[in-house]
C-alpha cells in the first residue's frame, strides 16, 4: 500500500521507536496523528516532522487511564474523517524475576493496563471507522521475546501474549470486511526503555532506525507478521518442543546474564 495521504495514529511517538517511526511514516507521505503522555515531547516530535515538510497533529494521553483514552479516541475520531492505521506501540517493561513479585502483583496489573488493555480499548474504539469504511490496519507491537521462552520478564510478556492472541481473533474475525492486523515481533531494541537496565549496555541490539522500518513494513504491506528469521525458528521450536527448547535455552540465558555483568563490572 503507498502510505502517501493514509492517516496514521501512533501511539508511543514521544521517543524511542515511536519517535522514529513517526518520521519514517512522515517521509513516506503519511499523515501522523501522535498519541503519547508527554506532551512536550510529543510537540517536539511534531514540530521535527513539520519542519521537514510533513504532517503531524499531537494527542497528549495517558494510554492507561480509561478516561484519558475515551477523551483522545473521541478527539482522533472527530478530528479525522478517515483513519487508515492503528499503531499500538506505546508500553511498558518490568524486568524482574517471578520470586521477586510475589507480593508484586500491582506490577502484572501496571503492565497489562498500558501494553494490553490500552491498546486493546484504543482499538475497540477506532473498529467501528474501520468497518464504516470497509478498510483498515491494526499494527500491534510484540516482542521476539514471546516466541522463545525468555526468563525474567513474566509481567511483560503476559501482556504481550494477550495482544497478540487478540490480534489473531481480529484477523479471524474481520480481514473479510477488510480490517486486518499485523503483529510486530521485535527483538531487543536500543532505546531508552531498554539503556534503563545496565546490565544491557554491552548487549548487541537491533537499533530503533531499524526497528522503525519494520512498522513502516507493517502498515504498507500489512502482513500478518513481521519477525526475525531467530524469532521465526524460536516460534516454530517451541510450537514442536516446548519442554526440550525451555531445558536446553535456560542455561544459555544464565550464561548471558553472567557475561554481561562481567563486562559492566569491568567499565
Amino acid at each position: 500500500m503507498d502510505l502517501r495521504g493514509k492517516t496514521i495514529v501512533l501511539t508511543g511517538a514521544s521517543g524511542g521507536i515511536g519517535e522514529e517511526a513517526a518520521r519514517q511514516l512522515a517521509q513516506a507521505g503519511a499523515r501522523l496523528c501522535l498519541v503519547a503522555r508527554r506532551e512536550e515531547e510529543l510537540q517536539r516530535v511534531q514540530q521535527a516532522i513539520e519542519a521537514g515538510g510533513g504532517w503531524a497533529r499531537s494527542y497528549a494521553c495517558d494510554l492507561s487511564d480509561p478516561a484519558d483514552l475515551d477523551r483522545c479516541a473521541d478527539r482522533l475520531l472527530a478530528e479525522n474523517p478517515r483513519i487508515d492505521v492503528l499503531v499500538n506501540n506505546a508500553a511498558r517493561s518490568i524486568r524482574r524475576p517471578i520470586r521477586e513479585a510475589l507480593d508484586r502483583v500491582h506490577d502484572y496489573e501496571r503492565t497489562m493496563q498500558l501494553n494490553y488493555f490500552g491498546a486493546l480499548r484504543l482499538t475497540l474504539r477506532l473498529l467501528p471507522r474501520f468497518l464504516e469504511q470497509g478498510a483498515g490496519h491494526v499494527v500491534n507491537i510484540s516482542t521476539m521475546s514471546s516466541q522463545v521462552p525468555i526468563p525474567l520478564f513474566s509481567a511483560y510478556l503476559a501482556s504481550k501474549s494477550a495482544l497478540e492472541s487478540f490480534s489473531r481473533s481480529l484477523n479471524a474475525e474481520l480481514a473479510h470486511k477488510g480490517v486486518s492486523c499485523t503483529v510486530v515481533y521485535f527483538p531487543m531494541v536500543r532505546t531508552p526503555m531498554s539503556s534503563k537496565t545496565a546490565i544491557y549496555k554491552h548487549m548487541p541490539m537491533m537499533d530503533s532506525a531499524k526497528a522503525a522500518g519494520w512498522i513502516v513494513e507493517a502498515a504498507a504491506k500489512r502482513p500478518a507478521r513481521v519477525s526475525s528469521p531467530l524469532g521465526t525458528l524460536g516460534g516454530l521450536a517451541m510450537a514442536a518442543l516446548p519442554g526440550v527448547v525451555t531445558r536446553l535455552s535456560q542455561p544459555l540465558f544464565r550464561q548471558m546474564d553472567r557475561q554481561l555483568k562481567k563486562k559492566l563490572e569491568r567499565d
